[in-house]
């Protein structure tokens, strides 16, 4: 087994879909990764195809025998999860830790899966680690180590920044919020194209205005230490054209209470579907 650390661990991922691939390109980059057992019926993805620090294998068992993980990757679909994870039980040693991403999917039912010996991180990443821009948040169960927590977290930064929680139940607000983040702005551009063109704006020129802008402000979000909200009064003047939008979006019955209705109802979804 490779020394635990942030560079050379040896991973085996389960699942080799948009958002494993998009991380197993990460660690690679990053060099966190030495070599890669990857498990994923369809096969690799063709930037993947030749690397000579990756294995494909039809399934946990037909991996080799020499090669014992550092970290278990679990990406499969939370929908298959319950049938490929009994296979993976064989795997757990003391020196293994299991990081799944996927949604859905409680500490306790991989416990059942893999048994109570086992340590396991749940995670909650979202779309935009495809670009090295996510966000996740993470929770481990009382077996995983310092040393292991901190490899978890190194494979998780490289696809974007992390936040560690020790409240489980705190992942359904989350998935609420930053899993299904990403919907919501992508569901905002549409809004502020329709409206454009409601204003008299051609379509083309209505949706590439809404994209850019709202690619141009999560940017200066990003790059700024300034408060979202200073920098919303920062391009407010008062009584001008933005002040007029927002008298409408912050009115009573505007944006707060509906996405506070919204992510309600994303929260109560995550929990159900844990059930």
């Amino acid at each position: 087994m490779a020394q635990v650390g942030t560079q050379g661990c040896t991973l085996l991922l389960a699942g080799c879909g948009k958002m494993g691939g998009a991380m197993l390109d990460g660690w690679l980059t990053a060099g966190i990764a030495s070599s890669v057992a990857v498990v994923e019926p369809s096969g690799l993805p063709e930037s993947l195809r030749g690397n000579p620090a990756v294995i494909l294998a039809s399934g946990p068992d037909s991996v080799p025998a020499e090669f014992t993980p550092d970290v278990v990757v679990l990406a499969v679909k939370p929908q298959v999860m319950d049938s490929v994870l009994p296979a993976y039980r064989a795997l757990v040693r003391p020196g293994t830790v299991f990081l799944s991403v996927a949604a859905g999917k409680t500490i306790a039912s991989f416990e059942s899966a893999l048994g109570e010996g086992a340590a396991i991180v749940r995670s909650m990443p979202n779309t935009p680690a495809a670009i090295g821009r996510g966000m996740t948040v993470a929770v481990g169960n009382p077996v995983v180590t310092e040393v292991q927590k901190s490899l978890c977290d190194s494979l998780l930064r490289a696809v974007g920044d992390v936040a560690w929680v020790e409240d489980e139940s705190l992942l359904d607000p989350v998935t609420a919020v930053s899993g299904s983040g990403p919907a919501y702005v992508f569901l905002l551009v549409e809004a502020m194209a329709k409206a454009g063109e409601a204003a008299g704006l051609p379509a083309e020129l209505a949706m590439r205005l809404a994209r850019a802008t709202v690619a141009g402000a999560g940017e200066l979000l990003h790059q700024s230490p300034i408060a979202a909200a200073d920098l919303r009064k920062a391009v407010t003047s008062p009584n001008g054209t933005t002040q007029a939008a927002l008298d409408v979006l912050m009115a009573g019955d505007g944006m707060q209470p509906l996405f506070d209705r919204a992510v309600a109802a994303a929260a109560n979804r995550s929990r159900e579907l844990a059930k």
